[in-house]
Order: C-alpha cells, then sequence, then structure tokens
C-alpha cells in the first residue's frame, strides 16, 4: 500500500501581483528546485494551522487563518509515497519574508515561475496561478 503525505502550500501574493517561491536547501529531498512555501501537516493539525506555523518558521510571516484562501490541490505520485496538496492564496500578511532555514527566495510574476526548475508536484499548480493573476 502506498503512503500517503499530506502536504499544505502557499501562494503568497503581493501587491505586484508576484508569487513568492523558496528554493530547496542542500541536504533536502529535490534540494535546488524551487516550490511554494509550507511543509508536511502534523497528525491532529487542520491544512491551515500547517500554513500558519510554517509560514512563521520558514518566513518570519504571521498570517490569520481567515487570509488563507484554498484554491487547488496537487496530487502527485512519487516512488516511495503518494503527495496530496492543497494549495491557498494568501495576499495579507505581517511581516517581510525572510529565509529562516537559510533558503534562498524569489518574488516571481506567475508566467516566470515557468522558467524556474519546481518539484513534479509544483509544476501543475503554475498554470491555475497564471490564470488566476491574469
Amino acid at each position: 500500500m502506498t503512503r500517503l503525505v499530506l502536504v499544505a502550500a502557499c501562494a503568497l501574493i503581493d501587491a505586484d501581483r508576484r508569487v513568492l517561491v523558496s528554493q530547496r536547501p542542500e541536504g533536502k529531498a529535490l534540494a535546488g528546485l524551487w516550490e511554494f512555501p509550507g511543509g508536511k501537516v502534523e497528525a491532529g493539525e487542520r491544512p491551515e494551522e500547517c500554513l500558519i506555523r510554517e509560514l512563521d518558521e520558514e518566513l518570519g510571516l504571521t498570517v490569520k487563518p481567515a487570509c488563507l484562501a484554498p484554491f487547488t490541490f496537487a496530487s502527485h505520485a512519487y516512488d516511495d509515497f503518494h503527495l496530496l496538496m492543497p494549495l491557498y492564496v494568501c495576499r495579507r500578511w505581517e511581516g517581510i519574508p525572510v529565509g529562516r532555514e537559510g533558503q534562498a527566495l524569489k518574488w516571481l510574476p506567475a508566467p516566470k515561475l515557468r522558467e524556474v526548475p519546481m518539484p513534479p508536484a509544483d509544476e501543475p499548480l503554475v498554470a491555475h496561478l497564471i490564470d488566476l493573476l491574469r
């Protein structure tokens, strides 16, 4: 039986309609690839709670639950597990994003997301963001 992993991700969208992506640090699986911030949903945790925690831990941002809007999701089979990843959109937060885990950050217009290498599960989400931000 394939193990199911639930990961919540967030497309942070700034006033210039750019999307924040972070680079997976060395030593992690898929190191060097660009992804939407987020992380694994822990036992007993809702995806929104996970994102509020992860955005604080990874980027130093404070996000209120009402500012997280469910948008779309990815379902991707990796070799040793199946990833289910809801993607939320967030346009309001407190703080300035900083890579607290040493990861590089980039703000990109949605079409430019196609130009950075991403994990296979993240790639299909880009078309949805391009449509949203036209």
